[in-house]
Protein backbone atom coordinates (compact mmCIF):
# COMPACT_ATOMS: atom_id res chain seq x y z
CA UNK A 1 0.00 0.00 0.00
CA UNK A 2 1.77 3.35 -1.00
CA UNK A 3 1.02 5.71 1.74
CA UNK A 4 0.06 9.73 1.54
CA UNK A 5 3.18 12.17 1.65
CA UNK A 6 3.61 13.41 5.20
CA UNK A 7 3.07 17.11 5.48
CA UNK A 8 6.08 19.04 5.88
CA UNK A 9 4.76 20.26 9.44
CA UNK A 10 5.45 16.86 10.72
CA UNK A 11 8.98 16.21 10.50
CA UNK A 12 10.54 18.99 13.18
CA UNK A 13 14.72 17.99 12.95
CA UNK A 14 17.84 19.22 14.39
CA UNK A 15 17.51 22.69 12.59
CA UNK A 16 14.43 23.62 14.31
CA UNK A 17 15.42 21.98 17.66
CA UNK A 18 15.70 24.69 19.76
CA UNK A 19 12.52 26.69 18.71
CA UNK A 20 10.72 22.88 19.74
CA UNK A 21 12.52 22.72 23.20
CA UNK A 22 10.46 25.45 24.94
CA UNK A 23 6.70 24.88 23.84
CA UNK A 24 5.61 22.30 21.00
CA UNK A 25 3.49 19.57 22.85
CA UNK A 26 0.44 18.54 24.13
CA UNK A 27 -1.50 21.77 23.48
CA UNK A 28 -4.92 21.53 21.99
CA UNK A 29 -6.11 23.71 19.03
CA UNK A 30 -9.32 25.09 17.71
CA UNK A 31 -12.21 22.94 16.39
CA UNK A 32 -11.60 19.88 18.60
CA UNK A 33 -8.13 18.76 16.62
CA UNK A 34 -5.47 17.35 19.30
CA UNK A 35 -1.69 17.77 18.83
CA UNK A 36 0.65 14.86 19.98
CA UNK A 37 4.03 16.02 20.24
CA UNK A 38 6.01 12.69 19.58
CA UNK A 39 9.62 13.08 20.12
CA UNK A 40 11.74 9.46 18.77
CA UNK A 41 15.34 8.81 18.02
CA UNK A 42 16.19 9.43 14.47
CA UNK A 43 16.70 5.59 13.31
CA UNK A 44 13.07 5.41 13.85
CA UNK A 45 12.17 7.66 11.09
CA UNK A 46 10.78 5.90 8.98
CA UNK A 47 8.54 3.19 10.99
CA UNK A 48 7.64 6.16 13.14
CA UNK A 49 6.65 7.87 9.94
CA UNK A 50 4.22 5.15 9.02
CA UNK A 51 3.03 4.31 12.56
CA UNK A 52 1.55 8.10 12.91
CA UNK A 53 -0.08 8.35 9.38
CA UNK A 54 -1.96 4.96 10.63
CA UNK A 55 -2.30 6.30 13.93
CA UNK A 56 -3.88 9.17 12.54
CA UNK A 57 -6.29 7.04 10.53
CA UNK A 58 -7.28 5.09 12.73
CA UNK A 59 -7.78 8.50 15.68
CA UNK A 60 -9.51 11.16 14.02
CA UNK A 61 -9.07 14.65 15.59
CA UNK A 62 -5.47 13.42 16.26
CA UNK A 63 -2.54 15.11 14.57
CA UNK A 64 0.75 13.91 15.01
CA UNK A 65 3.80 15.89 15.31
CA UNK A 66 7.09 13.92 15.05
CA UNK A 67 10.27 15.59 16.66
CA UNK A 68 13.54 13.70 15.22
CA UNK A 69 16.46 13.77 16.54
CA UNK A 70 19.39 11.97 17.73
CA UNK A 71 18.45 10.62 21.13
CA UNK A 72 20.81 12.98 23.70
CA UNK A 73 19.08 16.07 21.93
CA UNK A 74 15.81 14.67 22.51
CA UNK A 75 16.59 14.18 25.88
CA UNK A 76 18.19 17.76 25.61
CA UNK A 77 15.31 19.45 24.34
CA UNK A 78 12.97 17.45 27.31
CA UNK A 79 15.14 18.80 29.62
CA UNK A 80 15.28 22.61 28.33
CA UNK A 81 11.60 22.00 27.98
CA UNK A 82 10.81 21.28 31.20
CA UNK A 83 13.27 24.25 33.26
CA UNK A 84 11.13 26.32 30.68
CA UNK A 85 7.87 25.19 32.43
CA UNK A 86 6.50 24.01 29.25
CA UNK A 87 5.65 20.55 28.15
CA UNK A 88 7.89 19.90 25.30
CA UNK A 89 6.82 16.13 24.54
CA UNK A 90 3.20 14.11 25.31
CA UNK A 91 5.56 11.10 24.25
CA UNK A 92 9.05 10.05 24.14
CA UNK A 93 10.82 7.03 21.83
CA UNK A 94 14.48 6.60 22.48
CA UNK A 95 17.07 4.65 20.86
CA UNK A 96 18.78 2.77 24.39
CA UNK A 97 17.93 2.09 27.60
CA UNK A 98 20.24 4.55 29.20
CA UNK A 99 18.90 7.45 27.99
CA UNK A 100 15.21 6.60 29.02
CA UNK A 101 16.51 5.84 32.60
CA UNK A 102 18.13 9.37 32.73
CA UNK A 103 14.55 10.63 32.15
CA UNK A 104 12.48 8.03 34.14
CA UNK A 105 15.40 8.68 37.57
CA UNK A 106 14.37 12.92 37.01
CA UNK A 107 10.83 11.52 37.14
CA UNK A 108 9.83 12.97 33.47
CA UNK A 109 8.13 10.23 32.15
CA UNK A 110 5.83 7.36 33.11
CA UNK A 111 7.44 4.06 33.35
CA UNK A 112 8.35 2.80 29.74
CA UNK A 113 8.34 -0.35 28.11
CA UNK A 114 10.40 -1.75 24.79
CA UNK A 115 8.71 -2.06 21.34
CA UNK A 116 11.36 -2.60 19.03
CA UNK A 117 14.81 -4.13 18.57
CA UNK A 118 17.70 -3.06 16.44
CA UNK A 119 20.89 -4.75 14.64
CA UNK A 120 23.86 -2.86 13.68
CA UNK A 121 25.26 -3.61 10.38
CA UNK A 122 28.02 -2.25 7.74
CA UNK A 123 26.80 0.01 4.92
CA UNK A 124 28.70 0.83 1.63
CA UNK A 125 27.47 2.38 -1.71
CA UNK A 126 26.11 0.36 -4.35
CA UNK A 127 28.60 -1.89 -5.73
CA UNK A 128 30.29 -1.69 -3.03
CA UNK A 129 33.07 -0.18 -4.54
CA UNK A 130 36.01 -0.20 -1.72
CA UNK A 131 35.40 -3.80 -1.46
CA UNK A 132 34.70 -3.56 2.51
CA UNK A 133 33.80 -7.31 3.51
CA UNK A 134 33.44 -6.69 7.49
CA UNK A 135 34.59 -5.15 10.10
CA UNK A 136 38.52 -5.95 9.90
CA UNK A 137 38.33 -3.59 6.62
CA UNK A 138 37.23 -0.58 8.69
CA UNK A 139 40.73 -0.05 9.97
CA UNK A 140 42.27 -0.26 6.72
CA UNK A 141 44.64 2.78 5.74
CA UNK A 142 42.93 5.64 3.86
CA UNK A 143 39.54 4.26 3.97
CA UNK A 144 36.96 7.18 4.63
CA UNK A 145 34.48 5.83 7.25
CA UNK A 146 31.37 7.67 9.03
CA UNK A 147 30.26 6.58 12.57
CA UNK A 148 27.82 7.81 14.65
CA UNK A 149 29.88 9.90 18.02
CA UNK A 150 29.62 7.74 20.85
CA UNK A 151 27.38 10.62 22.54
CA UNK A 152 24.26 8.92 20.16
CA UNK A 153 23.50 5.34 21.28
CA UNK A 154 24.57 4.18 17.63
CA UNK A 155 27.55 5.25 18.19
CA UNK A 156 27.84 3.50 21.51
CA UNK A 157 26.92 0.05 19.89
CA UNK A 158 29.74 0.53 17.08
CA UNK A 159 32.48 1.51 19.67
CA UNK A 160 31.11 -1.74 21.55
CA UNK A 161 31.44 -3.80 18.40
CA UNK A 162 34.61 -2.19 16.83
CA UNK A 163 36.74 -2.77 20.41
CA UNK A 164 35.65 -7.06 20.57
CA UNK A 165 36.82 -7.08 16.93
CA UNK A 166 40.16 -5.34 18.17
CA UNK A 167 39.78 -2.71 15.18
CA UNK A 168 40.65 0.93 15.41
CA UNK A 169 39.54 2.85 12.58
CA UNK A 170 41.50 5.65 11.45
CA UNK A 171 40.38 9.52 11.20
CA UNK A 172 36.70 8.71 10.97
CA UNK A 173 34.12 11.00 10.48
CA UNK A 174 31.74 11.27 13.54
CA UNK A 175 28.30 12.21 12.96
CA UNK A 176 25.49 13.64 15.41
CA UNK A 177 22.97 10.87 14.37
CA UNK A 178 22.88 7.30 12.69
CA UNK A 179 21.04 8.94 9.66
CA UNK A 180 23.54 11.81 9.37
CA UNK A 181 26.20 8.70 8.75
CA UNK A 182 23.91 7.06 6.51
CA UNK A 183 23.75 10.23 4.30
CA UNK A 184 27.30 11.05 4.08
CA UNK A 185 27.38 7.69 2.58
CA UNK A 186 24.53 8.41 0.16
CA UNK A 187 26.01 11.93 -0.92
CA UNK A 188 29.46 9.61 -1.52
CA UNK A 189 31.76 11.55 1.18
CA UNK A 190 32.71 8.32 2.87
CA UNK A 191 33.13 4.28 1.72
CA UNK A 192 31.38 2.71 4.86
CA UNK A 193 30.00 3.40 7.88
CA UNK A 194 28.03 1.45 10.39
CA UNK A 195 23.97 2.00 10.43
CA UNK A 196 21.07 -0.20 11.70
CA UNK A 197 19.88 -2.48 9.09
CA UNK A 198 16.62 -0.49 9.18
CA UNK A 199 18.84 2.57 7.94
CA UNK A 200 19.97 0.50 4.97
CA UNK A 201 16.60 -0.71 4.19
CA UNK A 202 14.89 2.53 4.52
CA UNK A 203 17.54 3.93 1.65
CA UNK A 204 15.64 1.52 -1.16
CA UNK A 205 18.53 0.49 -2.73
CA UNK A 206 20.79 3.42 -2.10
CA UNK A 207 23.15 1.78 0.28
CA UNK A 208 23.83 -1.92 0.65
CA UNK A 209 24.66 -3.45 4.28
CA UNK A 210 27.85 -5.60 5.23
CA UNK A 211 26.25 -7.80 7.67
CA UNK A 212 28.31 -7.92 10.80
CA UNK A 213 28.17 -11.90 11.70
CA UNK A 214 28.45 -12.94 15.22
CA UNK A 215 27.29 -9.69 16.00
CA UNK A 216 25.55 -9.76 19.32
CA UNK A 217 24.94 -6.31 19.70
CA UNK A 218 21.25 -5.62 19.97
CA UNK A 219 19.56 -1.88 20.18
CA UNK A 220 16.60 -1.56 22.58
CA UNK A 221 14.00 0.94 21.74
CA UNK A 222 11.74 2.39 24.91
CA UNK A 223 8.82 4.13 24.70
CA UNK A 224 6.64 5.90 27.36
CA UNK A 225 4.63 8.87 27.73
CA UNK A 226 6.15 11.99 29.40
CA UNK A 227 4.87 12.95 33.33
CA UNK A 228 3.39 16.27 32.10
CA UNK A 229 1.63 16.05 28.97
CA UNK A 230 -1.36 17.75 29.01
CA UNK A 231 -2.65 15.05 26.59
CA UNK A 232 -2.73 12.00 28.33
CA UNK A 233 -5.43 10.12 26.50
CA UNK A 234 -4.36 10.42 23.60
CA UNK A 235 -0.61 10.15 24.12
CA UNK A 236 -0.94 6.49 26.12
CA UNK A 237 -3.74 5.67 22.85
CA UNK A 238 0.18 6.51 20.54
CA UNK A 239 2.11 3.98 22.80
CA UNK A 240 -0.76 1.54 23.00
CA UNK A 241 -0.62 1.53 19.16
CA UNK A 242 2.84 1.20 18.53
CA UNK A 243 3.01 -2.19 20.29
CA UNK A 244 -0.24 -3.57 19.38
CA UNK A 245 -0.15 -6.12 16.29
CA UNK A 246 -0.58 -3.47 13.77
CA UNK A 247 1.92 -1.02 15.24
CA UNK A 248 4.33 -3.97 15.47
CA UNK A 249 3.51 -5.27 11.51
CA UNK A 250 4.73 -1.68 10.56
CA UNK A 251 7.93 -2.10 12.58
CA UNK A 252 8.95 -5.74 11.62
CA UNK A 253 8.13 -3.97 7.81
CA UNK A 254 10.57 -1.42 8.69
CA UNK A 255 13.76 -4.46 9.56
CA UNK A 256 13.36 -4.06 13.44
CA UNK A 257 13.08 -6.80 15.55
CA UNK A 258 10.34 -7.55 17.70
CA UNK A 259 10.32 -7.03 21.57
CA UNK A 260 10.10 -10.66 22.48
CA UNK A 261 8.47 -9.68 26.31
CA UNK A 262 11.55 -7.60 27.37
CA UNK A 263 11.47 -5.99 30.38
CA UNK A 264 10.69 -2.53 30.31
CA UNK A 265 14.25 -0.17 30.67
CA UNK A 266 14.53 1.72 33.78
Amino acid sequence: MTRPARPFRRWVTLATAALVATGCGGQGEAGGTTRLAVFAAASLTEAFEALASDFEAAHPGIVVDLHLAGTPTLVFQLREGARAGSVAADVVATADDASMRDLVEAGMVDPPVVFARNRLAIAVPPGNPAGVGGVTDLGRPGLRVALADPAVPAGRYTEEVLARAGVEVHRPSREPSVKAVATRIELGEADAGVVYVTDVRAARGRLVAVPIPGDDVVARYPIAVTAGTEQREAAEAFVAFVRSAPGQEVLAGAGFLAPAGEPVAG
